[in-house]
């Protein structure tokens, strides 16, 4: 669809945004140049609809039972037949692309949005023999750690209804978790696959940034998206990882190259003598349930009977690393996935232009629906950005790799370093009509130990401690970028050592309704 050239008016708008001084009588002067770039527009737009994708006729359908609010849509999209996932089915996160599925993203904004294309990920399970059986609630836009902000519905915990699942790959987890499905994709900014496998009972593990491809998902912010596996078993997270890690040469997040590794071959090699860390800023926050920390206490005790050595590491900087995450997370996201309408520019990868057209049209017709995280999000991030110009994230970033070195001069002494995944078990759920006071806490207030490996990158797993007054509590272990393997040996051995993870008790019966 050609561009039609600027009346004076748009361009006297231009002029004043970006304080350029022009004059009436420049301006017009300027139109007819302005004008005349239009032409390589509308070239543009024409080589790129010759050579766009269809969308692949898929069947696919509103969940009919859905105790959990977990499923967006059901599908039954099957795989290679045979491969390392042969047999298992797997849901993805709503802010990934299947091919002809519809994708919301929990969010008014880009409801009604169908993918041309398959996200990466989503083609590397189903080469690998998996079949895909439906799209996952999340978090609106993916920006809230509860269940509560996402859409169409709110998702509960498996192991009570009444309570959050986590967010935002809310649905991924209670899925996992509830049996109604084998295996999940997550996605991860600020905790958001190790979140609700903490509150739900699941295995999750954000992969070092850049290990699996983010082709194809609904970015929030290029320098901490991440994708990853939600299981019950460290064993699928590994077999899950091996099938989704390696560069695409789509994803500028990535490395150029990337040596294969086999990850749940190295679950057969012991973990004896492996050094622990154990953050002593990780415990003991004031949003902390004594409950909790003592039940991860007793989980590294596990490890230490597994022949494990353990021992407190002070990382200060961990404490610090909160406000360099709000930085990158509300002025970066509200740069690039507000007004950048998620993908923004300057980025060498591939960009979804169906998807970007299609948000940046709603984001203004249905904005008034967004969560209020997503508000606080533009409000903050647009501030700041139009108070420094760009200068406190920059700061961010460069502060980025004192915290990473932080955690580095730590791991230099350690294997891997742990702590809780979260303060605090499963909230209740509350609604969308609560107070600020209340909603923001309840969406934000449990990622103090997640999102500083956002920023740095670091390979980090939450597994399920044990129960605290009869809900989960998650241990989270993270090692040196690119050793996700260690990560997911020493959760494997805790695995091992305390004979599997519980389940929750309705299990049996919420995999049967689904």
């Amino acid at each position: 669809m050609a561009i039609p050239p600027p009346d004076p008016a748009q361009l006297a708008a231009i002029n004043s945004q970006h304080a350029f001084g022009l004059s009436e009588a420049e301006l017009a002067e300027f139109g007819p140049a302005v004008t005349a770039t239009l032409s390589a527009t509308d070239r543009v737009e024409e080589l790129y609809r010759a050579s766009a994708p269809e969308a692949p006729e898929r069947a696919w359908a509103e969940p009919a039972d859905n105790p959990l609010g977990g499923w967006y849509v059901t599908t039954s999209v099957p795989g290679a037949a045979d491969g390392p996932l042969a047999g298992r089915t797997v849901a993805l996160k709503d802010n990934i692309s299947l091919a002809g599925v519809p994708m919301t993203n929990g969010s008014a904004t880009v409801e009604g949005f169908v993918p041309l294309r398959d996200a990466t990920v989503a083609t590397r399970l189903l080469a690998a023999g998996a079949t895909i059986t439906g799209k996952a609630v999340c978090e609106d836009l993916c920006f809230s750690g509860a269940s509560f902000t996402s859409r169409p519905w709110p998702v509960r915990n498996p192991w009570d209804p009444s309570r959050a699942a986590g967010g935002s790959s809310s649905g991924s987890a209670a899925l996992v978790g509830s049996g109604a499905v084998d295996l999940a994709v997550g996605g991860d900014q600020g905790g958001s696959i190790r979140i609700p496998s903490a509150f739900s009972g699941t295995v999750g593990h954000k992969p070092t940034h850049g290990l699996v491809p983010y082709t194809g998902a609904f970015p929030i912010e290029a320098t901490i998206d991440h994708l990853g596996p939600i299981t019950r078993t460290v064993s699928d997270a590994a077999l899950m990882l091996g099938v989704l890690a390696g560069v695409d040469g789509l994803d500028a997040r990535q490395p150029t190259s990337l040596e294969p590794v086999d990850y749940l071959a190295a679950l057969g090699e012991s973990a004896a003598g492996l050094r622990i860390g154990i953050v002593t800023e990780g415990f003991g926050r004031p949003e902390s349930d004594p409950g909790v920390d003592r039940t991860v206490r007793e989980a590294i005790g596990a490890l230490r009977e597994a022949g494990l050595t353990a021992e407190e590491v002070s990382i200060p900087w961990h404490l610090d690393g909160m406000a360099v995450w709000n930085v990158i997370a509300t002025e970066g996201a509200a740069y690039q996935m507000v007004t950048g309408n998620a993908y923004g520019m300057n980025y060498p990868g591939l960009y979804d232009p169906e998807l970007i057209a299609h948000y940046a049209r709603q984001r203004i017709e249905r904005g008034a629906e967004l969560s209020k995280t997503v508000k606080l999000v533009g409000l903050s991030g647009g501030y700041t950005f139009g108070h420094g110009g760009g200068s406190y994230y920059a700061m961010a970033r460069n502060l980025a790799l004192d915290l990473r070195a932080a955690y580095d001069a730590a791991l230099s002494s350690y294997d891997v370093l742990v702590m809780p995944t979260l303060p605090y078990t499963a909230p209740e759920l509350i609604g969308l009509d609560a107070g600020l006071d209340s909603y923001l806490p309840t969406a934000l207030g449990m990622i103090g130990n997640c999102a500083p490996f956002d920023v740095t990158g670091h390979p980090a797993a939450s597994v399920p401690a044990g129960l605290v007054d009869r809900l989960p509590a998650g241990l989270m272990i993270v090692g040196k970028r690119f050793d996700d393997a260690t990560v997911l040996r020493v959760a494997h051995t805790f695995e091992q050592a305390v004979g599997g993870f519980p389940a929750p008790p309705a299990l049996t019966t919420v995999g049967e309704q689904q």
